[in-house]
């Protein structure tokens, strides 16, 4: 019976291990990814393009009003340009953790996100994030997402 309790005890240990960060990695790849959308938020452009290496690619995919799917491209220096526009409402990216891959120094990060202007829902989507492990830590050097106002879970 002890040897029952002992395992079942083991197993349950094991299985909470599993609900937080599995290494120093994720967490660090996770506060590059947050200090991008802190900085969004707060109109911070030196932690935006802290999260970001110097050579990197920002596209997302749109739909045209006749629904077709089209890719744009945006330069770190426009995105950064747009965001530090003075302004009242705050830029607010609600982003959920969905999947974090790593193999040495890539990682690919894929999270949903709900995107308001203050408390106001504008539109939803994913994100995905490759990044690279350079001296300098985890940065961002490519980034992709979606948009759409519908289908927000």
């Amino acid at each position: 019976m002890k040897k029952v309790l002992i395992i079942t005890i083991c197993y349950i240990l094991l299985g909470q291990a599993h609900a937080f960060p599995q290494s120093r990695a994720e967490n660090d790849i996770r506060t590059t990814i947050n200090n991008l959308f802190n900085g969004m938020k707060n109109n911070d452009t030196t932690l935006i393009r802290k999260a970001f290496a110097d050579k990197n690619i920002m596209q997302t995919i749109v739909k045209t009003k006749d629904g077709k799917a089209i890719l744009k491209t945006e330069s770190l220096d426009n995105f950064i340009k747009s965001i530090s526009r003075p302004r009242t409402e705050k830029y607010d990216e609600r982003i959920t953790f969905t999947k974090i891959l790593i193999d040495d120094h890539l990682a690919s990060v894929w999270t949903d996100y709900k995107f308001y202007v203050d408390d106001q829902f504008s539109h939803c989507g994913v994100n995905s994030f490759q990044l690279l492990k350079s001296e300098d830590g985890w940065k961002i050097i490519y980034l992709i997402d979606t948009r759409r106002k519908d289908s927000c879970n």
